[in-house]
Protein backbone atom coordinates (compact mmCIF):
# COMPACT_ATOMS: atom_id res chain seq x y z
CA UNK A 1 0.00 0.00 0.00
CA UNK A 2 2.67 2.24 0.50
CA UNK A 3 4.34 2.05 -3.02
CA UNK A 4 0.46 2.86 -4.17
CA UNK A 5 0.13 5.87 -1.74
CA UNK A 6 3.43 7.11 -2.93
CA UNK A 7 2.50 6.62 -6.00
CA UNK A 8 -0.84 8.48 -6.07
CA UNK A 9 0.80 11.40 -4.05
CA UNK A 10 3.71 11.49 -6.75
CA UNK A 11 0.39 11.75 -9.45
CA UNK A 12 -0.85 14.47 -7.10
CA UNK A 13 1.81 16.55 -6.77
CA UNK A 14 2.41 16.23 -10.97
CA UNK A 15 -1.31 17.30 -11.43
CA UNK A 16 -1.35 20.16 -8.88
CA UNK A 17 2.19 21.68 -10.46
CA UNK A 18 0.66 21.17 -13.98
CA UNK A 19 -2.39 22.91 -13.16
CA UNK A 20 -0.39 25.69 -11.49
CA UNK A 21 1.84 25.90 -14.93
CA UNK A 22 -1.70 26.41 -16.72
CA UNK A 23 -2.57 28.77 -14.81
CA UNK A 24 0.01 31.26 -15.55
CA UNK A 25 -0.50 30.90 -19.26
CA UNK A 26 -3.95 31.02 -19.13
CA UNK A 27 -5.30 33.27 -16.09
CA UNK A 28 -6.38 36.80 -17.03
CA UNK A 29 -4.29 39.71 -15.55
CA UNK A 30 -5.37 40.71 -12.20
CA UNK A 31 -7.23 43.64 -12.47
CA UNK A 32 -7.57 46.12 -9.45
CA UNK A 33 -10.57 45.62 -7.40
CA UNK A 34 -11.91 48.93 -7.12
CA UNK A 35 -15.55 49.13 -6.80
CA UNK A 36 -17.27 48.77 -10.29
CA UNK A 37 -18.17 51.84 -11.95
CA UNK A 38 -21.81 52.39 -13.23
CA UNK A 39 -22.47 51.07 -16.83
CA UNK A 40 -21.59 53.19 -20.04
CA UNK A 41 -25.33 53.71 -20.17
CA UNK A 42 -25.76 55.13 -16.84
CA UNK A 43 -22.89 57.49 -17.37
CA UNK A 44 -24.10 58.67 -20.29
CA UNK A 45 -27.17 59.62 -18.90
CA UNK A 46 -25.20 60.91 -15.76
CA UNK A 47 -22.59 63.04 -17.94
CA UNK A 48 -26.43 64.69 -19.66
CA UNK A 49 -27.09 66.07 -16.02
CA UNK A 50 -23.67 67.50 -14.54
CA UNK A 51 -23.61 71.01 -14.73
CA UNK A 52 -21.52 72.49 -17.84
CA UNK A 53 -19.68 75.19 -17.28
CA UNK A 54 -16.00 76.84 -17.32
CA UNK A 55 -13.38 75.23 -15.01
CA UNK A 56 -12.96 77.22 -11.67
CA UNK A 57 -9.83 78.65 -10.56
CA UNK A 58 -7.06 76.64 -8.31
CA UNK A 59 -7.07 80.20 -6.48
CA UNK A 60 -6.64 78.92 -2.47
CA UNK A 61 -6.36 74.88 -3.87
CA UNK A 62 -4.43 73.12 -1.48
CA UNK A 63 -3.78 69.11 -1.13
CA UNK A 64 -3.91 69.93 2.28
CA UNK A 65 -7.61 70.72 2.31
CA UNK A 66 -7.96 67.55 1.24
CA UNK A 67 -6.86 65.75 4.40
CA UNK A 68 -5.91 61.83 3.37
CA UNK A 69 -4.36 58.84 3.95
CA UNK A 70 -6.20 58.65 6.84
CA UNK A 71 -6.79 55.94 9.42
CA UNK A 72 -9.05 53.45 7.93
CA UNK A 73 -8.97 50.79 11.35
CA UNK A 74 -6.17 49.86 13.43
CA UNK A 75 -2.37 50.77 11.68
CA UNK A 76 -4.36 51.04 8.42
CA UNK A 77 -4.91 54.38 6.56
CA UNK A 78 -6.37 54.32 3.52
CA UNK A 79 -3.21 53.91 0.83
CA UNK A 80 -2.62 50.79 2.44
CA UNK A 81 -6.06 49.48 2.87
CA UNK A 82 -6.23 50.04 -1.30
CA UNK A 83 -2.56 48.59 -1.61
CA UNK A 84 -3.67 45.67 -0.30
CA UNK A 85 -7.21 45.24 -1.85
CA UNK A 86 -6.14 45.97 -5.70
CA UNK A 87 -2.82 43.57 -4.98
CA UNK A 88 -2.08 39.92 -5.15
CA UNK A 89 -0.51 37.87 -2.05
CA UNK A 90 0.09 41.07 -0.31
CA UNK A 91 1.76 40.32 3.15
CA UNK A 92 1.82 43.36 5.46
CA UNK A 93 3.99 43.98 8.54
CA UNK A 94 2.67 45.14 12.04
CA UNK A 95 2.31 48.64 10.97
CA UNK A 96 0.34 47.55 8.18
CA UNK A 97 3.11 48.64 5.46
CA UNK A 98 2.72 46.65 2.57
CA UNK A 99 6.26 44.41 2.15
CA UNK A 100 5.70 41.99 -0.66
CA UNK A 101 3.08 41.47 -2.85
CA UNK A 102 2.67 42.20 -6.66
CA UNK A 103 0.21 44.90 -8.21
CA UNK A 104 -1.28 45.02 -11.57
CA UNK A 105 -1.83 48.59 -12.90
CA UNK A 106 -4.66 48.54 -15.60
CA UNK A 107 -4.38 51.95 -16.95
CA UNK A 108 -0.91 51.03 -18.29
CA UNK A 109 -0.65 46.90 -18.28
CA UNK A 110 2.09 47.08 -15.91
CA UNK A 111 3.21 45.10 -12.88
CA UNK A 112 4.93 45.83 -10.03
CA UNK A 113 6.31 43.63 -7.21
CA UNK A 114 7.46 46.69 -4.67
CA UNK A 115 4.69 48.98 -3.17
CA UNK A 116 6.96 52.19 -3.92
CA UNK A 117 6.38 51.72 -7.30
CA UNK A 118 2.65 51.94 -7.02
CA UNK A 119 1.04 54.76 -6.34
CA UNK A 120 -2.96 55.07 -5.43
CA UNK A 121 -4.55 57.69 -8.06
CA UNK A 122 -7.57 59.92 -6.79
CA UNK A 123 -9.97 58.58 -10.10
CA UNK A 124 -10.88 62.64 -9.98
CA UNK A 125 -7.64 64.23 -8.93
CA UNK A 126 -8.19 66.45 -5.94
CA UNK A 127 -7.33 70.02 -7.66
CA UNK A 128 -9.44 68.92 -10.36
CA UNK A 129 -12.39 68.64 -7.85
CA UNK A 130 -11.29 71.74 -5.99
CA UNK A 131 -12.09 73.35 -9.54
CA UNK A 132 -15.15 71.59 -10.44
CA UNK A 133 -16.60 72.77 -6.71
CA UNK A 134 -14.86 71.20 -4.10
CA UNK A 135 -13.77 74.97 -3.22
CA UNK A 136 -17.09 75.31 -1.33
CA UNK A 137 -17.71 72.39 0.46
CA UNK A 138 -15.88 71.72 4.05
CA UNK A 139 -12.74 69.86 4.76
CA UNK A 140 -14.67 67.10 6.34
CA UNK A 141 -16.29 66.81 3.32
CA UNK A 142 -13.01 66.55 1.12
CA UNK A 143 -11.26 64.53 3.71
CA UNK A 144 -14.66 62.00 2.58
CA UNK A 145 -13.75 62.22 -0.95
CA UNK A 146 -10.16 61.87 -0.52
CA UNK A 147 -10.19 59.01 1.14
CA UNK A 148 -13.61 57.08 -0.56
CA UNK A 149 -13.72 53.52 -0.63
CA UNK A 150 -17.04 53.30 -1.71
CA UNK A 151 -16.85 54.95 -5.45
CA UNK A 152 -14.51 53.92 -8.16
CA UNK A 153 -12.41 57.07 -6.60
CA UNK A 154 -9.23 55.40 -5.90
CA UNK A 155 -7.08 52.76 -7.45
CA UNK A 156 -3.26 51.58 -7.52
CA UNK A 157 -1.39 52.27 -10.69
CA UNK A 158 2.13 52.74 -11.58
CA UNK A 159 3.23 55.89 -10.10
CA UNK A 160 5.11 57.68 -13.19
CA UNK A 161 1.83 57.43 -15.37
CA UNK A 162 0.11 58.83 -11.84
CA UNK A 163 1.99 61.43 -12.14
CA UNK A 164 1.89 61.94 -15.91
CA UNK A 165 -2.04 62.10 -15.09
CA UNK A 166 -1.82 64.68 -12.34
CA UNK A 167 -4.61 66.93 -12.16
CA UNK A 168 -5.44 66.63 -16.13
CA UNK A 169 -9.33 65.72 -16.99
CA UNK A 170 -10.23 63.24 -19.86
CA UNK A 171 -9.72 66.16 -22.26
CA UNK A 172 -6.24 66.24 -21.63
CA UNK A 173 -5.40 62.54 -20.46
CA UNK A 174 -6.50 59.10 -20.50
CA UNK A 175 -5.05 56.14 -19.67
CA UNK A 176 -2.22 54.42 -22.06
CA UNK A 177 -3.81 51.55 -21.97
CA UNK A 178 -6.87 51.98 -24.51
CA UNK A 179 -8.61 48.53 -23.37
CA UNK A 180 -9.15 50.49 -20.11
CA UNK A 181 -10.52 54.10 -21.14
CA UNK A 182 -14.27 52.75 -21.29
CA UNK A 183 -13.80 51.33 -17.21
CA UNK A 184 -11.90 54.68 -16.56
CA UNK A 185 -14.83 57.12 -18.22
CA UNK A 186 -17.66 55.47 -16.74
CA UNK A 187 -15.52 55.97 -13.51
CA UNK A 188 -14.69 59.19 -13.82
CA UNK A 189 -18.49 60.68 -14.38
CA UNK A 190 -19.87 58.23 -11.49
CA UNK A 191 -17.19 60.17 -8.63
CA UNK A 192 -18.79 63.35 -10.51
CA UNK A 193 -22.18 63.08 -10.60
CA UNK A 194 -22.32 61.44 -6.59
CA UNK A 195 -20.18 64.04 -5.88
CA UNK A 196 -21.85 67.00 -7.73
CA UNK A 197 -19.37 68.42 -9.69
CA UNK A 198 -19.31 69.67 -12.65
CA UNK A 199 -17.28 69.54 -15.99
CA UNK A 200 -16.03 71.74 -18.57
CA UNK A 201 -16.85 71.59 -22.34
CA UNK A 202 -14.12 70.11 -23.79
CA UNK A 203 -14.21 67.48 -21.16
CA UNK A 204 -17.63 66.59 -21.55
CA UNK A 205 -17.07 66.20 -24.79
CA UNK A 206 -13.86 64.08 -24.48
CA UNK A 207 -16.23 61.72 -21.78
CA UNK A 208 -19.08 61.93 -24.31
CA UNK A 209 -16.70 60.56 -27.56
CA UNK A 210 -15.36 58.14 -25.41
CA UNK A 211 -18.41 56.78 -23.91
CA UNK A 212 -19.60 56.32 -27.24
CA UNK A 213 -17.39 53.43 -28.06
CA UNK A 214 -18.43 51.41 -24.56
Amino acid sequence: MSGIYARRLSVAAATAALAATSALFTAPSAQAAMPTPVSAATARTYLGQLTVGAEGSSSGYSRDKFPHWITQSGACNTREVILKRDGTNVQQDSSCAAVSGSWYSPYDGATWKAASDVDIDHMVPLAEAWRSGASGWTNAQRQSFANDLTRPQLIAVTDNVNQAKGDKDPAKWMPPSSSYKCTYVRAWVHVKKYYNLSVDSAEKSALQSALSGC
